[in-house]
């Protein structure tokens, strides 16, 4: 059985406005990398918070609240999910370089 959260999209509707499915994937995965390396270094900044080279009976506490955040970034939704609904929304700048 599909994951119930898969949506199939309308491959003309993502065309329209390059004209082109292919264009419009490659904007579509250049965003997700944005959106995924912003998310990532918000996680990383969280997490290092928690880096220490000590390990005690107090970091195991410690460690609880960082599995949290880190569970927190788990449920989030994938990049590839961010920038094909921004794309779709037509929230997504992108530009053609003029071709000579």
């Amino acid at each position: 059985m599909a994951n119930p959260s898969l949506i199939t999209r309308d491959t003309d509707k993502i065309a329209e406005p390059v004209g082109n499915v292919y264009e419009a994937v490659t904007i579509i995965s250049k965003r997700a990398r944005q959106v995924s390396t912003k998310v990532k270094e918000e996680l990383s900044q969280k997490l290092a918070e928690f880096a220490s080279s000590v390990d005690n009976l107090e970091e195991v506490f410690e460690n609880r609240e960082q599995i949290e955040i880190s569970k927190f970034y788990e449920r989030m939704p994938k990049p590839t999910t961010v920038a094909t609904e921004e794309y779709i929304e037509g929230k997504v700048m992108f530009r053609k370089p003029d071709i000579e």
